[in-house]
């Protein structure tokens, strides 16, 4: 396979990854010793892993979307409750989907790829909905919070393709279009309200109920069984790395207490603050370029 080692160019960078330290040669050490302790390694991904590919995180200083932009996740109440929230969220969808769908992979993605094919990385825990993980080949993976790429039925727990359902909803809108703005990490965007009030919302060609991007809005909760399976590959580990997340969210910072109780050796690799700041060893830089100085510096890890 091969490493891409930017997906975006210098001009974007600057516009999706915050102000960040260089990479120094401790910084290389510290993360190429963790790897190579490593036998059975657990990764968790959150948004900031995705930055280098094009796509916004939430919370990063100046550039997260949070700070860029007025974007607030759809709420799950609202969602099922009012069909004028469910309208307004499926045509910023639509307008947005086919750019979410059309990110790659960057470098980290490919990575930790790679590290699975060694056999080295036991389990791979991502927050992210954006499947780019899943694109760089990834299969022994757990996406905590869903994905974009599927639909489920809130009636009758049909589930279909995301692309799928995007010829659906161009088939019911033949005339409807709409340029979207700023893109969040969810797959949001901001389409002006004219353009929403004409949109014709999706239903379930089977029971004609609710249709819901198969993921975990802001006030759900993630499922019972898929918390039980990611607690039980990270009891299996024997270490613990997490790349681009601040785990703000307790959905991801119960994963990394849990490891530290347990004594797994942890790292952190983030620019700015994260939850578990207090209890694992950082590295703050940008991602792409760590992963890049490892394999260019020939690294016993470098697979």
């Amino acid at each position: 396979m091969k490493m891409v080692l930017l997906s975006v160019t210098v001009a974007q960078l600057r516009k999706y990854v915050p102000p960040h330290k260089l990479v120094t040669f401790d910084d290389l050490l510290r993360l190429e010793r963790f790897l190579l302790k490593a036998r059975k390694l657990f990764v968790m991904t959150g948004a900031g892993i995705s930055t280098e590919s094009g796509i916004r995180d939430y919370r990063s200083e100046g550039v997260g979307i949070y700070a860029a932009t007025n974007h607030r996740p759809v709420i799950y109440a609202d969602f099922l409750r009012s069909a004028v929230v469910r309208q307004r969220y499926w045509a910023r969808n639509t307008a947005a989907w086919p750019l979410f769908s059309s990110f790659e992979p960057n470098i980290a993605h490919n990575y930790l790829s790679l590290l699975e094919r060694k056999n080295k990385l036991h389990w791979l825990l991502t927050q992210n909905v954006d499947r780019l993980h899943q694109k760089a080949g990834s299969t022994r993976i757990t996406e905590l919070h869903g994905s974009m790429f599927s639909v489920v039925c809130l009636g009758c727990n049909l589930v279909i393709p995301r692309q799928a359902l995007q010829e659906k909803i161009y088939a019911e809108n033949p005339n409807w279009s709409a340029t979207p703005d700023e893109l969040a990490p969810d797959g949001d965007v901001f389409v002006a309200e004219e353009k929403t009030r004409t949109f014709r919302a999706p239903s379930c060609d089977v029971c004609g109920g609710i249709l819901k991007p198969d993921v975990v809005f802001f006030g759900d909760t993630v499922p019972k069984q898929k918390v039980e399976i990611v607690t039980q590959k990270l009891l299996e580990s024997d270490s613990l790395l997490v790349i681009g997340s601040s785990l703000q969210t307790y959905s991801s910072y119960r994963h990394v207490h849990h490891g530290v109780e347990k004594d797994l050796p942890t790292l952190i690799i983030n620019i700015g603050p994260t939850r578990a700041d207090n209890l694992a060893d950082k590295i703050e830089c940008r991602i792409g370029e760590m992963f890049s100085w490892l394999i260019d510096s020939n690294s016993l890890v470098h697979v």
